[in-house]
């Protein structure tokens, strides 16, 4: 969630360093650092919270000198962003330095376990574990104690490591968190994608999960995690600078979109134990509570409301409460009924949402407990919030969010089976289903991404119109509103979603020879409904687009073009079926030459009301 640079050769470590953490910077981050090997053989280790130019200033008040360093970009996720909590971390002794992107899931217990043995932890990060487990397996060879480090890690990390004991080397480890390693004539770079070293070389190691390597100045080598040799053949980078800060995208939002099932698999995974159990980080939501309030809100902004109210489906369907759905900068003017029997859902990717912070204060004030679910730590709703979920989607760059929606839709199915077995109204069989449906969301996303020239050809038909519709129901209409706005935003092109229901109540005026209409027929139960009100669609001279899950040919009847997403069940459908209608978007704004990252008129984080 943040960015990594390492350099070894005969330059001035600092100035490749910080040059390749300013070309990390679009990544998003709270605090930078770096462990410079200094002419002494000590290591000169600095850090700041803020932005970059913090950390350059202090570097220029007292030069660093050395050949050998690592840089690193924090983006928070334990602890908030200051100082203390920046990278690199090191052990109590500062003799090795390690920089890490990623999620240490069992950071707790092995804190605890390395507590026993006497050391001494100044962070709240989960990285700080790795070089004091570093520190503790070390008997004079840096390799062999980081491969016993990294069998004891469960979780996502790529890291680079450096150690004043093994003055000639880097180690860079990859797994489930991208790393390259950068190819010079007498100096090897590490870096957490290729903008950090394009400016010094464009022949790179794309290290693979699972890979580590031995950097020195005139030789790199590729192992796996038992130390067997890897053979890999350099990768020479073509692409000029503006494509290589996207790692090859064209623009930041199909890279986000690709980026979902890394997302997903960040979200979910940590929250559920090997028996099954769900964790919700550090909220003690008790049963006595749950079952003590009278109601829940959720209460959140354009694409977080499209999440909250898939939220509220699974949370009404599982733990029998009821939910009431607002727009924040409604809910306020709303008189809302909230005391101390309220559970107050909040949801933002920023943590900064000038409508949502506002509404949570206001439940702060008349008594209701708050749970944000938030993807930015140390964010302003994040601090204040009696209870935070952090979505680990990763900095968000694009205007138009998508990685954050899968996330946060994903948070709300964990946590709707949280309180459905809390309150004991879900059964055994169901829950053990959706968490096994749960867990493969990832993989399926992976299989969507897989192929999407049918979707250019539908966005090709697409460029020229000015009104499109979407329809659905239940999950499938909270669905639709997200994919109406997503085409709005960055097309451009009047879009609408309704309730397919509803049509008859008015709506079919509007239908008329070619009008686009994009159908989403994925939830079992209403599939036949769904049917019958694109046939009334088809019947006004429409142009069927319809999204249903794989075996569900007979939708082909009713639509003129199908996109098939793999089956899931109805309740976990949503984070897969969303995946076509955001590169539906995608691909009509490039083909109508829009600006797909930055729309006109619209901001990433909307502070004012």
């Amino acid at each position: 969630m943040c960015g990594i640079v390492g350099y070894i050769g005969n330059k001035q470590s600092i100035d490749v360093l910080v040059n390749g953490l300013e070309k990390l910077e679009y990544r998003g981050y709270d605090s930078a650092g770096i462990a410079v090997l200094d002419d002494n053989q000590n290591l000169d280790i600095r850090k700041s919270k803020g932005r970059l130019a913090v950390l350059e200033e202090n570097t220029k008040k007292i030069k660093v000198n050395g050949n050998i360093g690592i840089g690193h970009t924090r983006w928070a996720t334990h602890g908030e962003p200051s100082d203390r909590n920046s990278h690199p971390h090191f052990n109590s002794s500062k003799n090795i330095a390690v920089v890490h992107n990623g999620i240490i899931e069992n950071f707790n217990d092995l804190k605890d376990e390395l507590i026993e043995k006497g050391y001494n932890f100044l962070s709240e990060t989960d990285t700080e574990v790795i070089p004091c487990l570093i520190d503790n397996y070390y008997k004079g060879d840096l390799l062999d104690a980081v491969k016993k480090t990294i069998a004891r890690l469960e979780g996502a990390f790529a890291l680079a490591i450096v150690s004043k004991d093994d003055p000639d080397k880097l180690i860079a480890v990859r797994k489930d968190s991208p790393l390259i390693i950068g190819v010079g004539e007498g100096e090897n770079f590490i870096a957490s994608d290729i903008p950090a070293v394009i400016n010094y070389t464009r022949n790179i190691y794309l290290l693979e999960n699972g890979e580590m390597a031995v950097l020195k100045k005139d030789h790199v080598s590729i192992m796996d995690f038992e130390g067997n040799k890897v053979e890999k053949e350099v990768y020479n980078i073509t692409w000029d600078i503006d494509q290589a800060e996207k790692g090859g995208y064209d623009h930041f939002m199909i890279k986000e979109i690709f980026e979902q099932p890394k997302a997903l698999r960040d979200t979910i995974s940590p929250r559920i134990t090997k028996d099954n159990d769900i964790r919700l980080d550090d909220i003690d939501l008790t049963e006595e509570y749950i079952k003590g309030i009278n109601k829940i809100y959720i209460v959140a902004c354009g694409t977080a409301y499209h999440a909250g109210i898939v939220g509220k489906s699974l949370i009404e369907k599982y733990a029998k409460i009821p939910v009431l759905t607002d727009v924040a900068s409604e809910f306020r003017y709303n008189n809302p009924f909230i005391d101390d029997k309220t559970l107050m859902i909040v949801v933002s990717q920023s943590g900064e949402t000038a409508d949502t912070l506002a509404a949570l204060r206001l439940a702060k004030e008349k008594g209701a407990r708050t749970l944000a679910v938030c993807n930015v730590v140390g964010s302003s709703i994040a601090r204040e919030a009696d209870d935070i979920l952090y979505t680990w989607a990763g900095p968000e760059i694009a205007v138009a969010s998508t990685k954050a929606y899968t996330t946060q839709v994903a948070a709300f199915i964990i946590m709707a089976l949280y309180l459905g077995k809390l309150t004991d109204n879900i059964s055994d069989e169901k829950y053990n289903n959706i968490l096994k449906e749960l867990s493969t969301l990832p993989e399926k996303v992976e299989y969507i991404l897989k192929d999407t020239s049918k979707l250019e050809e539908i966005a090709s038909k697409m460029t020229e119109k000015e009104d499109v519709f979407f329809i659905g129901r239940g999950i499938d209409y909270n669905m639709a509103l997200e994919g109406s706005l997503k085409l709005k935003e960055v097309t451009y092109i009047h879009s609408e979603a309704m309730a397919a229901g509803e049509l008859k109540h008015g709506t079919l005026a509007l239908i008329e020879e070619g009008t686009p209409t994009i159908s989403l027929a994925t939830q079992d139960h209403l599939y036949d409904k769904m049917i019958s009100n694109m046939r009334e669609v088809k019947a006004r001279g429409g142009y069927i687009i319809a999204v249903s899950k794989e075996g569900n040919t007979s939708v082909e009847k009713s639509a003129d073009e199908v996109i098939y997403v793999p089956d899931a069940a109805d309740d976990v459908i949503a984070p897969l079926a969303i995946i076509p209608l955001q590169l539906l978007s995608y691909h009509v704004a490039v083909k109508r030459g829009c600006d797909v990252d930055k729309p006109r008129n619209l901001a990433k984080s909307v502070t004012v009301e």
